[in-house]
């Protein structure tokens, strides 16, 4: 049994040879990842963050290998929970590396766990290109951890883009100026809604309602009762997925009659559409992508092909064009030596599903989709810092 199993192989390494196909990977590399399974934050990274692992692993691995140096590896991974808790996360980091030897280690979900772990990525010299933190302090954190690249962009341009689209719909007269505005207490949502408010207020509008609430709140609908006594022209949360679900269910329950409603993470998920219908309609959220581009199009048809579930309309594509670009550094440079892959990703352009990505001397993407809205039920892309394919914006209509 053993010699036909081996003579087996050797024919089909052969004939794969001979047709020109990729080489049969000779070495096993273990591919390390940390991310929620359980907490707040793990439908999320269900969603955006485990699949696209699972996708890229089997893309490479379809292509033969990730080729380093003289040697091609096969791809596994070894998946860590962290529970969405920031100190899970750092063991789990330094499990990978001091227990199972991986010499690859993936970024964490989310902004407050890429956040934590930032130094402990550092501490191995690992390079860190994040694909799910949205934060202003790339630069302090380029000087500090040279190591870690922002792909989604800051605070300053995401707020202002949304400002913007808000103001666009102002100035046709489809919203007035009162804003109801809300965030969870995570990193992610206290650094927008820091930024928001003084934005909103110099374009004009006024904030007749604000609050936060701890991440993980299981019942919001104080929240989106005192939003709508508070009679605003537009709602805008600063939400991870479980509160973007909850806050737009309560505001169909209550009725909320807004003409721009804007929910952060998970607005772009597919199963956001699924659950509300035709009342997703003309919500807004931050995000999106070029939907009608092919390069999308492709990615998508691959993503439901290969883990049974479609990609979200904004992030999904980022975790996987940063693992693209850690891939093309790799083989680029030849080896594991963290050093040169880290400078070969700080000194070259990628191009990814995404499009082109190539970082500033900060280690930040300029360029990143902030918002996109439900047009005939695809999340598209209405406003982002330089990719093409936005559509133009629509007003919200009344919950169907």
């Amino acid at each position: 049994m053993k010699r036909r199993t081996f003579s087996r192989l050797a024919a089909l390494a052969l004939a794969a040879s001979v047709a020109g196909a990729p080489a049969l990977a000779q070495e096993v590399l273990k591919i390390g990842a940390v991310a929620p399974k359980t907490g707040p934050l793990a439908g999320g990274a269900a969603v955006s963050y485990w699949p696209n692992v699972k996708l890229w692993i089997n893309d490479v691995n379809a292509r033969g290998g990730l080729k380093v140096g003289a040697t091609t590896y096969k791809l596994e991974a070894i998946e860590y929970d962290d529970q969405t808790n920031p100190g899970e996360t750092i063991k789990a980091v330094q499990r990978l590396v001091d227990q199972d030897k991986v010499k690859v280690v993936l970024p964490p979900y989310s902004t407050g766990l890429n956040l934590a772990a930032a130094p402990i990525y550092a501490r191995y010299g690992l390079p860190m290109i994040t694909s799910t933190a949205t934060t202003d302090k790339a630069d302090e954190l380029s000087k500090q951890f040279p190591n870690v690249f922002i792909t989604l962009g800051g605070a300053k341009p995401t707020v202002a883009s949304v400002v913007e689209t808000m103001v666009k719909l102002k100035e046709r007269g489809d919203i007035g100026n009162k804003l109801a505005m809300v965030n969870v207490a995570d990193a992610f949502g206290i650094e927008l809604m820091g930024e928001a408010k003084p934005a909103f207020k110099e374009a004009g509008f006024e904030l007749v309602y604000e609050t936060s609430y701890p991440l993980g709140t299981q019942d919001l609908s104080p929240v989106m009762k005192a939003a709508k006594a508070a009679a605003p022209d537009a709602f805008i949360a600063w939400s991870y997925p479980p509160d973007t679900f909850a806050l737009t269910e309560q505001a169909i329950v209550e009725d909320l009659k807004v003409g721009a409603f804007f929910t952060a993470v998970a607005t772009a998920f597919p199963a956001y559409a699924g659950r509300f219908g035709a009342g997703a309609e003309g919500v807004l959220g931050i995000g999106g992508v070029h939907a009608d581009g092919d390069a999308f199009k492709e990615y998508a048809a691959r993503h439901e092909q290969v883990t049974g579930a479609k990609p979200d309309y904004w992030a999904s594509a980022m975790v996987y064009s940063s693992f693209q670009i850690l891939e093309k550094s790799i083989e680029a440079v030849g080896s594991f030596d963290n050093a040169a892959i880290i400078k070969h990703v700080k000194d070259n352009s990628f191009d990814t599903v995404i499009g082109p990505i190539k970082f500033d001397e900060n280690n930040n993407n300029a360029a990143f989709w902030t918002v996109g809205q439900w047009q005939d039920g695809v999340f598209k892309g209405v406003a982002s810092t330089g990719r093409d394919g936005a559509v133009e914006v629509k007003k919200k209509g009344a919950w169907q």
